[in-house]
């Protein structure tokens, strides 16, 4: 390479990193928007829910073909990247394979990665067939119409080029390698052991063509690496990232155990204390904004379920195990969890286009995206938060959003509106007089 070259290659790396960072710094933005919550205590069950259920993958392979094929793909993608720091470091200084001179060393890691490369294309077919062959029912939903169809698609196709850039740099470079007397700066390095059946295309190609082809195949595969992870933001295949902290900031109170509201609880306290003066209250700041029972809003909503909604695989777990989904309601955990993002990225819009502040546009993700239909749905069973693969919970959302419904709109469905009368009259669910509950003994 010219030193042309080394600079060209620098100024795409700062922009393909600077735009990278630019998103990453909108993300963390509108995942602050939510509320405060404590989600640092008990580091030693965390940092192993995120080695387990992140690093070990230990949820996916509860559907044993889809998570197999996932592994593959994961850590094809993280130990192949891993050449991304040889690349760089050979487009910044002119060198070529800067790490020959590991040895044996190197030819194991070539080797690996070529052997995970063609994994990784097996792999991403059979998840192309899956989705768009055999159709399975929870990749055939009004949830993924338009751009999230598309969008998992993509994804497969950039694997597949990734990957196949990848194999043929490494056979245009052993083509030349073996170039009797030697070629340029190509040196024997590294084991092939895929890309030697590739190698044979370049036969009867001069070795000005075949050094032409070999660096336009390692540029294309730095700009799409790059492209690639730019990408992201608009992708779900965010969870590649988010997935870590993700679970490590997962709720890790049992399932079904739902936090109290602090203001509701320091209203029943106070009236259960016999010796309480309810008259003896801290002064209130009349200028305080009141605060709300519940979400209608993503800011309404805690930075740990915003964060929930960017790391949303898409993978329709959920909804394939829900059971108001199975029997034909309208609720979708998938859906829940979509529309939450889509909601935090308007609002970041909004954002973006008043300089760092949020101007009102009479749009709420209660209703507009969200129903109180779905919501009503849920029989709160928490079995998308089993199923989940990286410990997203759509249940935290709906509840509060239920919540919402209840103590500020007093929008209950009436069965739960009578329920609550009768708890609140009698002191039971049913409609009895205290005095009549023990009528059943004479019988």
């Amino acid at each position: 390479m010219s030193y042309l070259d080394n600079i060209l290659f620098a100024i795409l790396l700062i922009i393909g990193f600077g735009y990278f960072f630019t998103s990453i710094k909108k993300i963390r933005r509108n995942i602050n928007l939510g509320t405060d919550v404590n989600r640092v205590d008990n580091p030693k069950a965390r940092w192993t829910n995120m080695a387990m259920i992140a690093l070990g993958q230990s949820k996916m392979v509860k559907r044993p073909i889809a998570g197999i094929l996932h592994i593959i793909v994961y850590v094809g993608f993280v130990v192949i990247n891993i050449e991304l720091l040889e690349i760089i470091i050979d487009g910044l200084f002119g060198t070529h394979r800067i790490f020959a001179f590991l040895g044996t060393t190197y030819d194991v890691l070539i080797a690996s990665f070529e052997i995970l490369a063609f994994l990784v294309l097996v792999a991403v077919f059979a998840f192309w067939i899956r989705r768009n062959a055999i159709k399975l029912k929870r990749f055939v939903s009004s949830d993924l119409k338009g751009w999230p169809k598309s969008d998992a698609n993509y994804i497969l196709y950039f694997e597949v080029v990734l990957m196949t850039l990848f194999l043929l740099m490494n056979a245009s470079d052993l083509h030349l390698q073996n170039v009797p007397g030697g070629f340029s700066h190509f040196i024997k390095a590294g084991f092939f052991p895929i890309s030697q059946f590739i190698e044979p295309i370049f036969n009867g190609m001069s070795n000005e063509l075949v050094m032409l082809l070999s660096e336009i195949f390692w540029w294309l595969h730095i700009i799409g690496i790059l492209i690639f992870m730019n990408y992201l933001y608009f992708s779900k295949h965010l969870h590649i990232l988010l997935a870590f902290p993700n679970t490590y900031f997962a709720d890790l109170n049992p399932q079904g155990q739902f936090d109290n509201l602090a203001s509701v609880t320091k209203e029943v306290k106070l009236m259960m204390d016999p010796n309480a003066d309810p008259f003896a209250a801290a002064p209130v700041d009349e200028n305080a904004v009141p605060s709300k029972f519940g979400a209608s809003d993503i800011q309404d909503l805690n930075w740990v379920q915003l964060l929930n909604a960017y790391t949303c695989t898409e993978c329709g777990r959920c909804t394939s195990s829900c059971p108001a989904n199975i029997t034909g309601k309208k609720l979708s955990p998938r859906k829940i969890m979509m529309d939450t993002r889509d909601r935090m990225e308007e609002v970041g819009r909004n954002i973006d286009a008043n300089k760092g502040i949020f101007i009102p546009d009479n749009k709420t993700l209660l209703n507009d995206y969200i129903t109180p239909e779905e919501l009503w749905a849920c029989t709160s069973c928490n079995a998308c938060v089993e199923e989940c693969p990286v410990n997203i919970s759509p249940l935290s959302i709906i509840m509060d959003m239920r919540r919402y419904l209840v103590m500020e709109q007093s929008a209950a469905p009436m069965p739960l509106n009578a329920m609550m009368s009768n708890i609140e009259n009698n002191g039971a669910p049913w409609q009895y007089n205290q005095q009549d509950r023990l009528n059943w003994k004479n019988e």
